[in-house]
């Protein structure tokens, strides 16, 4: 805290000498020294207040931080603990990637059967028209055979039947 001086007597004879009557004068200077005084008292209740402020703020921060800390910390599991979570999840979500791999392998094989069921049915219900023309053996044996084609010169030539 601060302390302001202030020199009555001073003040006092200052005044006299500026022509002010002695009586006056130490008015003035006892009126000036509960001024300052007043002064004074306020600014240290000021500061009192403030600093009574900044105390309550700065412990509240305090506590809210040391909450959380706790609170941070007791979250935290030890390293066991977390590497034993960490199994039980692997091993769950292997069991469940098994799972799913067999519903759609079983998925894909319904899939299948149904396409080809699908494929069968319309076959049935459209059946595509086929005509097999063979000719008879006389006819057969009548035709003609196929012109030779030409041998490249110095090629073994073979005798026709």
């Amino acid at each position: 805290m601060h302390v302001i001086t202030f020199d009555t007597l001073e003040y006092t004879e200052q005044l006299k000498a500026a022509g002010i009557p002695e009586e006056h004068a130490k008015g003035h200077a006892k009126a000036l020294a509960l001024v300052i005084k007043q002064v004074d008292t306020r600014t240290d209740e000021q500061a009192a207040r403030h600093d009574k402020q900044v105390d309550e703020r700065l412990d509240s921060l305090t506590e809210k931080s040391e909450k959380q800390m706790q609170s941070r910390l007791d979250g935290l599991a030890t390293k066991q603990e977390m590497d034993y979570r960490l199994a039980v999840l692997e091993t769950n979500l292997k069991r469940d990637m098994k799972e799913m791999e067999l519903r759609m392998v079983i998925k894909m094989g319904a899939m299948i059967l149904a396409s080809v069921g699908m494929i069968i049915g319309y076959l049935r219900a459209f059946p595509m028209p086929v005509q097999i023309v063979q000719p008879p053996a006389q006819e057969m044996r009548q035709m003609a055979p196929s012109p030779a084609l030409p041998v490249p010169p110095g090629a073994p030539v073979q005798p026709a039947r």
